[in-house]
This record gives structure tokens, sequence and C-alpha cells, in this order.
């Protein structure tokens, strides 16, 4: 055994992080017009700065730039595909659950009403911003998997005038996502995540039984993402390493589903063309490793063993012991190691303090050290 020279890296994270209270305050400010637009750009820069230092500064191969300029993991990415539209004085509300009883999301609803495009590549400079930042890390962007357009609102947030038929949505939505590709491997970007949270999703019974509610394909609708990413990734470069994360919900601290991979895990771990699946698998609702034996040879699995919904540092031995139960089921020199989630997919967080996020960080990194060399 030894370290991973490319992506994924033995010890590893999902992409956000907990914004500073300073640029949480300044982003309110700048919303209520007291704070001008260059003055942000600064103050946002100055934390990506200081959050790009400490993570390689724990000894993660990988940096980002903690989604330090979005909102939400996905929306601020779908909002910017030509043809997709917030629809005014309209929301949709989910349901997240957490120990002490549920909370609500709720964003605007999205609707596509024109024909889906790239007019321009979508958080390029946010790329570049982070590449201009890492010393010995590999810049990573995180950007929601295309099945995110289509599983947050399915066929009726879709326009029939615009799109009658979806393979029409979908071929353009791909087109769409490969021109992304392409232009962000022509920055220099070598580590590309699609999150994708309905990949997980689909193994909750009650999850699925939304879906067929609403008219949609429920027992096939993860086959269909599957090619929709195929597609996207079809002119992906050699250079660049493409991973992907499927959770079950993560806001404040809560989560929307529940069950083991096994619905999906045949078809996903054998069809999907990425180099890594980044999973979670810090507590009971994760279900088990036994899916992992349909990894094939070659393809990387991301152990999301760290909790990111509380601050409680978790055990190096409890760690290893799950690391050696998951060998039961896959070889350990196709495992890694990072938390189940982002800290903060959302620009409010977990409820978690920063010191607690950082020794769950260096944990990791100590862990992986340990059990890979």
């Amino acid at each position: 055994m030894s370290p991973r020279v490319t992506p994924p890296f033995r010890a590893d994270h999902v992409g956000s992080l907990l914004r500073p209270q300073y640029l949480l305050d300044a982003r309110e400010e700048h919303a209520a017009g007291r704070l001008p637009d260059d003055e942000l750009q600064r103050i946002t820069d100055d934390a990506v700065t200081e959050v790009v230092a400490m993570q390689e500064r724990v000894g993660l191969s990988a940096a980002t730039d903690g989604e330090f300029r979005r909102n939400s993991w996905h929306m601020d990415f779908l909002y910017q595909l030509d043809g997709v539209n917030r629809v005014t004085g309209s929301e949709l509300t989910v349901q997240f659950h957490n120990a002490q009883g549920d909370i609500e999301f709720a964003t605007p609803e999205m609707r596509v009403d024109g024909k889906i495009g790239l007019g321009a590549p979508i958080f390029a400079d946010a790329f570049t911003a982070l590449a201009d930042r890492v010393t010995t890390a590999t810049p990573k962007l995180t950007i929601p998997s295309p099945g995110m357009l289509e599983y947050r609102g399915g066929r009726a947030a879709i326009d029939e005038a615009v799109y009658p038929d979806l393979a029409g949505f979908r071929a353009d939505l791909a087109a769409a996502y490969r021109a992304e590709v392409r232009a962000l491997a022509g920055m220099g970007c070598h580590y590309l995540q699609l999150d994708d949270t309905s990949l997980a999703y689909l193994n909750d019974p009650d999850q699925r039984r939304q879906l067929a509610e609403r008219g949609d394909d429920a027992e096939h609708a993860h086959l269909q993402t599957i090619r929709l990413i195929n597609e996207s990734l079809r002119d992906r470069p050699d250079t660049m390493s493409v991973t992907t994360h499927m959770c079950r919900g993560n806001y404040r601290s809560s989560w929307v589903a529940e069950g083991g991979y096994d619905f999906v895990a045949e078809a996903l771990f054998n069809e999907l063309n990425v180099d890594g699946f980044f999973l979670e698998f810090d507590d009971e609702r994760s279900g088990t490793f036994a899916p992992l034996r349909f990894v094939p040879a070659g393809k990387a699995v991301v152990l999301g063993l760290v909790t990111t919904k509380r601050g409680e540092l978790e055990s190096k031995d409890d760690l290893k012991r799950r690391i050696e139960e998951a060998t039961r089921y896959i070889d350990i020199d196709q495992l890694c190691l990072s938390p189940q989630c982002g800290f903060a997919s959302t620009k409010e967080g977990n409820a978690l303090s920063y010191e607690q996020e950082v020794a769950k960080l260096e944990l990791i990194v100590e862990t992986a050290a340990e059990v890979w060399g």
C-alpha cells in the first residue's frame, strides 16, 4: 500500500467548509446594499486564502475554496445554466431531520423554460482564484451533477413547449456539461467532483415513492442519471480525475434520506465512468459496507466515516476498525478516508466549531497516514 498520486487521495474531503463569521457578515452587508462589490470580493478572497492555507497546513493533498463564494452547493451553479430560471414567488420546501426533530429548507423553485446551454464557463473565476492560492495541494472544484437539475423538480419543472421530449433536454444538458468540463480542463483543473444526492436518496423507499407520486420513473431514475453523467463526461481529458459524492442530505446538521447503497450499487459502481466515489458511512442510516462488493478493480471508494454533523471527534482506532471491516468487500488499496459530507453545504453550515472542523480533518490525515503509509 502507498499514498495515491492522483485523486481521490488517501486523506480527502468533500468540499464545503464552515464560512468564517466575518465573511457571513460581509455577505449580509452586501445583500443589504451597504457593502460594495469590490469590498466583498476582497473579503472573500482573504477568507479563501486562509481556508486554503488551513487545508495545506493539516496535510491534505487536495484543497477547495470551501465553496465560500456560494450560498448553496448546487443552486448557485444550476441557475447559471442557460434556460434555467427561478420561479418568482414560489418555493420548494424540503423536510430535513435530526435528533431534535424536523427543520425545513426552502429555496425558490427552479424551472427550465428555455433551451439548456452554457453561455460562459461556470465557477471559472472561483477556480482560478483557488488555483492561484494553493502551494502544495491539488486544487479541487466541486459542482452539482447534471442529474440534480431534473431530480429537483422532475418533468413538471421542464417546460413541455421547450422540451416535449426529455431526451432532448438531457442531450442539451449533457452538451452544456461537456462544454463546462472542457473549459475547466483548459484552465488547468485536474480534480473535479460531481455532487449528486439523488443517487443516494433513491436508496430510500420513501424517496422513490415521492418520485413515483409526481409521475417520475423512480425504479429506473438512477440508470438515467448514470447515463446522463457519462454523456456529460464523454470528452473529459485523461489529465482530469473525476469523482462523485453521494450523501443523503446535509443542511444545518440534518438529513433527508436513509438506507444503504444497495438499490443503486451494482449499476452505479460498474457503469458510472468516474475515478472514485465519495460515500457516506458515518452512522446506521448509511447501511453496511456490503454494496462495496460491486466496485470493480481500478475504482476508488472514499469512506465517509467522519461525520460533519456534530463536533465530537471520532476515535482513530474506531476508524481503523471500520476501514478493516470494509476490506471484507473491497481491496484496501482501493480505499481512502474522508468526512461523510461537507461541513457547510449551505452558507449556514453545520453545528460544530471551526476548531472541531480542523480537528476532524487532522484526524483523517493522521489515520490515513497510519493505514496506507
